[in-house]
This record gives structure tokens, sequence and C-alpha cells, in this order.
């Protein structure tokens, strides 16, 4: 039997199980959508039946977990999904490993484990500090330095999501992440009822930032300040990164960086601007490389420490 590693992601609507080599290169995967109605109990028997299918074929030597919320790292329990219910002080790493045989596991957070992913085989590799961030449902972040994660206090640290840009409790994700820029973008089609946007947005309630760059391109001008105020509004909040902790590279991920060269040149000019004189032109941002790959990726690294 051939020897592989396994790593899996477990996110808010999607579930990868695959299998990797010791390079952590991705040799098989099996992909579910996470059912919300049937919750965490639904997703662990998805797992749990794609791991006999895993180890009836290979040897499988350690296990890596991307999970889509805070964890323990210390006690291996999730502290929650924001997500999916039925994740509350659940004992995955133990549950895991009895499902597997008594394989170790080594669990993490989403993003921290993306940013692995990216800092050693994507957009990051060969540079040091990388700081990762995804924008997706939510906004969260990953530090990497010499090729190893920045942990904090359990349980959870980098969420560059939950920075405030006022006082008044605004944050990074309440103004930058997927869901409010589909918001965002819903009031402005109601403001702007002859925007390109207003056809391709009628009867849709979320994923509507995947009609905005055709919008820019159609010339709606609207549109066009509106990802010029996102840009700004998140390159300010990374600033606060930069500041503290002056990373060489930035990298976006999530569903909102498929809108590509716009927002990264958008980012990286504002991040100019807001961060300090003696640091500028600030770090290199760049658009994530490994896609879908990077959680499951970073997972497989996050195995081989294990095994």
């Amino acid at each position: 039997m051939e020897s592989v590693y396994v790593g899996i992601e477990i996110g808010g609507t999607k579930i990868q199980v695959v299998t990797g080599d010791d390079r952590a290169r991705i040799v098989d995967r099996h992909i579910f959508t996470a059912d919300k109605t049937q919750g965490g109990k639904g997703i662990r028997e998805q797992i749990s039946e794609a791991l006999r299918e895993v180890q009836a074929d290979n040897a499988v030597r350690a296990i890596g977990v991307g999970f889509g919320g805070p964890i323990n790292r210390e006690t291996g329990r999730t502290c929650c999904s924001h997500q999916i219910k039925g994740w509350d002080d659940f004992p995955l790493r133990d549950w895991l490993s009895d499902q597997a045989g008594g394989l170790p596991v080594h669990i993490d957070n989403d993003a921290n484990t993306a940013a692995l992913g990216e800092a050693r085989d994507g957009a990051g590799q060969g540079e040091s500090p990388v700081f990762y961030v995804t924008l997706g449902s939510g906004i969260g972040g990953g530090l990497v330095i010499d090729g190893e994660l920045y942990h904090g206090a359990s349980p959870t640290e980098t969420e560059i999501g939950h920075v405030r840009l006022s006082p008044e409790g605004e944050t990074l994700e309440s103004r930058c992440s997927g869901w409010a820029v589909d918001r965002r973008l819903r009031e402005y089609v109601q403001a702007n009822p002859s925007s390109p946007l207003t056809k391709p947005l009628a009867k849709r309630e979320g994923g509507e930032a995947r009609h905005w760059l055709q919008a820019i391109e159609e010339g709606d001008e609207g549109a066009r300040a509106m990802l010029s105020d996102v840009c700004r509004e998140f390159a300010f909040g990374l600033s606060h990164v930069v500041h503290l902790m002056n990373p060489n590279v930035i990298i976006l991920g999530g569903g909102l960086s498929n809108l590509g060269e716009p927002l990264r040149g958008g980012v990286e000019s504002a991040l100019g601007q807001a961060i300090m004189e003696v640091l500028r032109p600030g770090p290199s941002v760049r658009l994530a490389k490994l896609a879908e790959d990077a959680v499951p990726v970073g997972a497989l690294h996050l195995a081989l420490t294990s095994g």
C-alpha cells in the first residue's frame, strides 16, 4: 500500500479530504458540500466515510486539518463554527484520531492553514515574514515566519477581520468581507437602478460580488468608486499589520481575490499611503496562487509535522 498523508479542510460551505505525498503535493481528493441542516454531525459522517475509503487503499501516516473557526491547539477541541452548528467545544483531534485508528492529528484554523500552504508552496514561497489574509464570507489571517506559523495565546491570533475601523464598532469584516460587499452592492443597485449590476443582482441574496468586475469593465463608475473605497478601507486595516509586524509579503486569498489585479493593485497603492513614511512603499501585495488548494496543502504540511 502507498504511504500517504491526509489533509482535511472543514469550511462553512465545502469539505475537502485530500491525500498527499511527503512534499505536501496533492495526489487525490474527496470534495463534499457542507449541509448546514445536518450540522457538524453530518460533516463528521462525510469525513469518516472518506477516511475509510482512503485507508482502504493507502497507508496513512498522519492527518492535518484546517478548521473553519477558532480551535484550542492544546486540547485539540474546536471552540465553535460561525457558520455550522454542532462544533461547540468538540474534541476534533481525538475524534479524528479514533476514526483513523490512532493516527497522529494536527489541527489549526483554516486561515492559518491556508497561510502555511501559500507561504511554503504558493505566492509567498521563499519569503519571510508572510501575512496571508482570506477575503471570503468572513476575513481571517495568518502569519508565517521562516516557514513556520506564528501562534499567540490560545485559542486564536491574527484575527485581522476583527480589527476596528472606527471607535463606533465597524470592523474590517463588517466593511470588506464577501457578505459586506454583497450588502453594499445591493444598496448601490437600489439607489442606482440603471447600473449594469441591476439585472444580474435581481432576486439574488449572496454572491453579488461575482458580477462586480464586469460592471466596472462596462463603465459603471459607481461600481468602480466602490472598489476604490473597499481597497482603501481594507488597506487601512492592513496598515495595522504592517505597523505591528512589517511582513515582507501580504497575500490576498479567498473568493474576493478573484477580482484579481484591480483588487491587488488598489490595495497595494492604498496601503502605501496608509503606512508611515519610513515603511514605504510597504510590503509586496500578491494574489494567492493555490486558490482552492491553499487549505488542503497547508493541512498536508500540518500532517507532515505530526507524522
